[in-house]
């Protein structure tokens, strides 16, 4: 199903969603600067339902409108919380009819409430298989063209694998929690993981781990240089709100 554009709007675009849906906040932590570097908006339940709870919801007749919806309600919401940092919000690719289009709505939200374009990041997101790879490499230069930051979420499993690489140049790879996990003790996952810090600083990309849950795990990520960290031992996502950050658990790592 393709954008149907009146009058230059996207009436696909404009549908009035079905169900409701709000967003929880979660922090990537900068251990270079000890600070918040971004927080990644994820989408929930109006009485804080799982992800999947609303994504299941979501039919291809509704795909697009909810993509602009989840923009919007992530931008909305961060202004209202008073955010700092930057906006990590997930997008679906095949969402995305003609990126400068689709975009319309975010943009409009940005300027109404002041959020500055430079402080939007936009992760791509591995739930779905990408049929028209031309396509989504079209998004991420012109995304990157507007002043935005883009990652390629979850790499390392499911969608996002090493072949997107020969044709996307995202700002920053997402290293998924399946990687992660226990890697402080598991030699194999860190083979790979080396490998993948050497691969990024090659292409001139950033790493994020997702997933970190144990101290023994970001003191590990940390000695390879990986310095921005996503996952519970800094904080969970909290529901509307922006969860806090214990200095101790960011000194824990770095003065290991």
């Amino acid at each position: 199903m393709g954008c149907h554009y009146v009058n230059g709007e996207c009436e696909n675009c404009q549908r009035d969603l079905p169900f409701p849906f709000t967003m929880a906040f979660q922090p990537i932590v900068d251990l270079e600067t000890r600070s918040v570097f971004a927080h990644e908006a994820l989408v929930r339940g109006v009485d804080g339902e799982s992800a999947w709870s609303v994504l299941s919801q979501v039919t291809p007749e509704y795909l697009y409108a909810f993509d602009q919806a989840c923009r919007v309600r992530a931008i909305e919401m961060a202004s209202q919380l008073g955010m700092t940092s930057r906006l990590s919000i997930n997008f679906l690719p095949n969402a995305v009819y003609e990126p400068r289009a689709c975009i319309r709505a975010t943009l409009e939200t940005a300027r109404r409430v002041g959020w500055p374009f430079e402080a939007l990041i936009f992760e791509i997101t591995e739930n779905e298989h990408v049929v028209d790879r031309d396509h989504l490499r079209h998004i991420v230069e012109q995304y990157r063209e507007m002043g935005f930051t883009v990652a390629l979420d979850d790499f390392g499993t499911g969608h996002a694998n090493l072949d997107l690489l020969t044709t996307l140049t995202p700002h920053h790879l997402k290293l998924d929690r399946v990687l992660i996990t226990n890697i402080g003790q598991d030699t194999r996952r860190q083979k790979l993981v080396r490998h993948m810090c050497s691969m990024s600083e090659a292409l001139g990309m950033g790493l994020v781990a997702e997933g970190v849950e144990t101290l023994e795990d970001a003191r590990w990520l940390y000695q390879q240089g990986i310095m921005r960290h996503q996952g519970y031992y800094y904080a969970r996502p909290a529901f509307e709100a922006l969860p806090g950050i214990d200095p101790a658990c960011v000194s824990a790592v770095i003065t290991a």
